[in-house]
């Protein structure tokens, strides 16, 4: 029997740029680990089978598309059974199924004594989605391309993070539809940042370095907060109660905001009483 912890991740900054002929947009992101984990147990069985707490059928879980997937295309006889305890919200922007797929590749790979490589696993991560090769790097990384472009990053000090998630769900496809169609339609009047912009940004928060928000941020928060304006409404009293910075995480709707203590994160997330939030720290190398 084989247990693996499955982390959620926050977005630093998220910056989309043209649609690719493939579907996917071009993206760059600074993306790290945080300590919100789903729980996968595995443990060899005949047959491949998965059980859970989500209220979807198994077969439209990510974690068990990985397994079949992983099953077919190495042609394994033998089945495992996959237990999976989901405490990372469900299209919360927090990159929960994707996790939960890459810690199954990972897993299974040592459960069937596979000895795939980690680019071998990326390989097939790269099929299940965009979010999923990242998980198999990390703890922070500097993500491009459709996500399959991946540097991996040095982390030295872990930030307390407040996550704060309103009770919206919101789909990533749909969010990357609005995007496009804002586009489009020349609402989005933005400038993309910089080379230099994101080089400062992502060496900032490898030193465990604050840097402001000014030139860098995520695209899909401006789109995401004209259907659900409670996204902005969070930002700000984040940064009422004391946080020093604070963001929507992917295509949303959780937010974070980074305080300077725990304690300080605990206090203030008595002010979202309606929401669901967590206090979590940043993944770093040294942990």
């Amino acid at each position: 029997m084989l247990t693996l912890n499955a982390p959620a991740k926050i977005n630093w900054f998220l910056k989309v740029f043209t649609l690719r002929s493939d579907g996917y947009h071009e993206i760059e992101s600074l993306i790290q680990k945080i300590s919100l984990y789903d729980v996968l147990v595995f443990a060899p069985s005949r047959e491949l089978t998965l059980t859970t707490n989500m209220q979807i059928p198994a077969e439209q879980n990510l974690a068990y598309k990985s397994a079949v997937l992983l099953k077919n295309e190495c042609r394994i006889n033998a089945g495992a059974e996959i237990s999976l305890n989901k405490n990372i919200p469900v299209s919360a922007g927090l990159g929960g199924g994707s996790s939960d797929a890459a810690s199954t590749l990972i897993g299974l790979n040592k459960v069937w004594s596979l000895g795939l490589s980690r680019n071998e696993l990326c390989a097939f991560a790269e099929r299940l989605g965009s979010d999923v090769p990242f998980f198999l790097h990390g703890p922070l990384a500097l993500v491009k391309g459709r996500g399959e472009k991946i540097s991996d990053c040095k982390s030295v000090k872990p930030f307390n993070i407040l996550l704060v998630k309103p009770p919206v769900t919101v789909s990533t496809r749909w969010a990357y539809e609005n995007l496009k169609s804002a586009r489009i339609n020349g609402e989005l009047t933005k400038i993309t940042p910089k080379a230099d912009n994101i080089k400062f940004f992502t060496h900032a928060i490898s030193k465990a370095e604050l840097p402001g928000d000014r030139y860098i941020e995520n695209d899909i928060e401006s789109v995401t907060v004209k259907s659900f304006p409670v996204i902005a409404d969070i930002k700000h009293r984040l940064l009422r109660e004391g946080a020093i910075f604070s963001m929507m995480s992917g295509s949303g709707p959780t937010v974070f905001g980074v305080f300077g203590s725990a304690k300080e994160a605990e206090n203030a997330s008595k002010a979202f009483e309606e929401c669901w939030t967590a206090v979590v720290q940043t993944i770093t190398d040294n942990i």
